[in-house]
């Protein structure tokens, strides 16, 4: 017989709009974006906008630089992106600990991530809370202990990972309920997003750091010496962002042992990001083809190997315990014809960036060129904003621009900008089209959100409290209607 297709995942079966803006990038309370009202007021503007899609990079615990794509562990969540807020308002903090006391960082709103600043302000507010919660009538409650039962392959080991940093309250019980927080607030904006018709696309770095609760609970998955370094460590070779390449550092995956378990771990980690968001976009997919091996002492990128991986015999196991894989495959850098037919034989949709479609003749970037099965943007979290993108686009690309967009000059396709880039994306054949809110708001290069191989002072906008005071909702709305997309 032949092989039956399940259904396409609902979040892809139809056109859709949709908006890339991390939750640190909110303009919460505290320094940081976080799962409170902010959140939630945010989910509201994209269902008046007809945008049914909210896009976020990893949402697990940072790593190194405060990047995301090191989060160390790859189930657990960031605590940072718990409330106080909410917390207030379930009386285990009292309001005045909402506002900084004598001597604390000074948070708000506004202004860029300040990590560490945050991080200061927020721990101990939240150990506060923890033990308010202990004091209460009968402790911590039923529904406490049901999540540390549901979550115990995992979580005991990110308690003692976490019990273990510098400074950290040595309590594992804070550390799971922490946790608990965090699935609850998660959960109840989820619930939100629903009822609002917008769907969460999240993303699953491919590699975690050294550094992580990952490696420390599983050594046997990971290429370490007897010393518990890795023997290679993951990176690519030179490229368009860095002359030297770029050196992650995550030690590589011991696939014969991954075998062995029958990819237990990934299917585990993949379900749980499943249970969080509708579908998740694999970070750095062409590493499930092959891998950019560096010798484990190196100190750049410039000399590597590409080795195979089993990424087939991965997502067959994957597909067997998860059925139909809502996954986006971040199909960029060095995509071989093998890359592509791993992606298609699973069904999986890749990635377009609008941002490359200009640089010559003829690319398949092009947006009237997008296959029906991709993700179109116009940049993606390592790219820079549209404005930005500009500033250092040649003349002969932005002459190519000016005649695609359909402008009677160079100077009146920069006048345009970004709207005719967000038209032009929106106005692509894929189903999904998802736009950088950076780009949305027309902001210039300093808005950025990273990039690629600088290792600080990265991942640090948010937009402003009033940014959405100035985007018309029902413009947006009627411009996803005349796309097909609401």
């Amino acid at each position: 017989m032949p092989r039956r297709t399940p259904p396409v995942p609902a979040i892809f079966a139809r056109r859709r709009a949709g908006v890339l803006l991390h939750v640190s990038s909110l303009p919460s309370m505290h320094g940081i974006g976080d799962l409170g009202p902010a959140a939630h007021a945010f989910a509201d503007w994209c269902a008046a906008a007809g945008q049914s899609i909210w896009q976020m990079l990893p949402v697990g615990p940072v790593g190194p630089g405060d990047s995301p794509y090191a989060s160390t562990s790859s189930f657990a969540g960031e605590p940072l992106f718990i409330s106080l807020e909410v917390l207030a308002g379930e009386g285990l903090l009292p309001r005045a600990d909402l506002r900084a006391g004598r001597g604390e960082p000074r948070v708000g709103a506004d202004g860029p991530v300040d990590w560490a600043a945050a991080r200061r302000f927020k721990e101990p507010r939240l150990l506060r809370a923890y033990q308010a919660a202990r004091r209460g009538r009968g402790g911590l409650p039923a529904a406490f202990r049901a999540f540390t039962r549901r979550h115990s392959a995992w979580l005991p080991g990110w308690c003692r990972f976490a019990a273990m940093r510098p400074g950290a309250s040595p309590d594992p019980d804070f550390h799971a309920w922490l946790q608990w927080q965090f699935d609850r607030q998660w959960t109840a904006l989820r619930e939100h997003c629903a009822r609002q018709g917008v769907l969460l696309l999240g993303d699953v770095p491919i590699f975690v750091p050294l550094d992580s609760a990952d490696v420390q609970d599983n050594p046997r998955l990971f290429r370490l010496d007897r010393n518990g370094r890795p023997d290679v460590v993951t990176g690519v070779p030179p490229d368009c962002f860095s002359a030297t390449g770029q050196l992650w550092g995550h030690p590589h995956y011991r696939w014969s042992e991954h075998r062995r378990t029958g990819f237990a771990w990934w299917i585990a980690r993949i379900r749980e990001n499943l249970a969080r968001f509708d579908a998740v976009r694999i970070d750095h997919f062409v590493g499930f083809v092959h891998a950019y091996e560096i010798p484990g002492r190196a100190t750049t990128a410039m000399r590597g190997t590409w080795r195979p991986t089993p990424g087939r015999e991965l997502l067959l196991a994957l597909e067997r315990a998860c059925g139909r894989l809502p996954l986006v495959a971040e199909d960029l850098g060095a995509v071989t014809p093998e890359v592509v037919a791993l992606r298609e034989r699973f069904g999986l949709p890749g990635m377009k960036l609008v941002h490359n479609a200009f640089y010559g003749p003829g690319s398949g970037d092009l947006p009237c060129l997008h296959p029906v099965d991709c993700v179109a943007y116009p940049g993606t979290h390592d790219n820079d904003t549209t404005l930005g993108w500009w500033k250092t686009l040649p003349p002969d690309a932005r002459a190519r621009y000016a005649s695609y967009v359909g402008a009677a000059s160079v100077r009146e396709a920069r006048a345009g900008l970004p709207g005719s880039m967000v038209t032009a994306t929106l106005q692509s054949p894929s189903r999904t089209a998802i736009v950088a809110m950076q780009d949305l708001l027309g902001l210039d290069g300093s808005a950025r959100m990273n990039t690629p191989g600088l290792g600080s002072r990265q991942w640090r906008w948010r937009m402003a409290p009033d940014a959405l005071l100035g985007l018309d909702a029902a413009t947006m709305r009627n411009s996803a209607i005349a796309t097909a997309r609401a």
